[in-house]
């Protein structure tokens, strides 16, 4: 298995892209049934899988037919592993924005 840690973002997009097709392909789906049952267009579904761009409610659609919204579901999750941690993830849901640095003090 590939580290993702240590790969740029285009090899990133590229395995997920093969996967994409492949989990299409084990389920026996064609490009255009994808398309139908996720309520996108055939080149949508074959720009997914080609790595290019494409929105992101796209592949949540996508990942909703193919029955992967557990995986999605783990993407933005907070990392939870002290009293500290549970604090700050608290306070941060309470701010609206980062407020910037003034570079000239």
């Amino acid at each position: 298995m590939m580290d993702l840690n240590l790969s740029k973002p285009n090899e990133v997009v590229r395995r997920l892209c093969d996967r994409l097709r492949k989990e299409r392909l084990l389920q026996q789906m064609t490009q255009s049934e994808l398309a139908a049952r996720a309520g996108i267009g055939v080149n949508t579904v074959s720009n997914l899988e080609a790595g290019r761009n494409v929105g992101f409610e796209t592949v949540v659609r996508v990942a909703m037919v193919l029955g992967r919204v557990k995986e999605l579901d783990e993407l933005f999750k907070p990392k939870i592993e002290s009293l500290d941690d549970i604090l700050r993830y608290e306070e941060s849901a309470s701010r609206q924005r980062i407020k910037k640095k003034n570079h000239n003090a």
